[in-house]
């Protein structure tokens, strides 16, 4: 039990760094918050919570292992490296990917509802 505790707070003061640290982790805070909040809102029912679930932890995801192979690669060359530069565009690729593929899913999801509401 203690090594899970430990285990966990290791896990807490990372997700704190890339808040401390990355201005675009705070961005998908903000969007977070926005999406949960607009889901509320709505009276989401748990099918499509299902989906801004998925998609919330698919970016945030993407965003810590971008942040991870950012911070590896760092401490690995203190200089530019063409192989470390074509790391960290792929990694950021990903969390692209992931952000797009995150936003086609919250207009899918929440788009209904909201056009609904603002109908009336």
């Amino acid at each position: 039990m203690k090594r899970w505790l430990h285990s966990f707070r290791c896990a807490a003061a990372g997700l704190a760094h890339l808040l401390r640290t990355q201005a675009n982790a705070r961005i998908h805070a903000v969007a977070t918050a926005l999406v949960l909040l607009t889901g509320f809102f709505l009276h989401l029912e748990a099918r499509d919570w299902c989906w801004l679930v998925l998609a919330i932890a698919m970016v945030w995801t993407a965003e810590a292992l971008n942040t991870a192979i950012e911070c590896l690669a760092d401490h690995a060359s203190s200089g530019p490296h063409p192989l470390i530069g074509h790391a960290k565009d792929v990694a950021a690729g990903a969390v692209l990917c992931a952000a797009a593929g995150s936003a086609v899913i919250g207009l899918l999801v929440l788009g209904p509802g909201l056009r609904q509401f603002l109908a009336k």
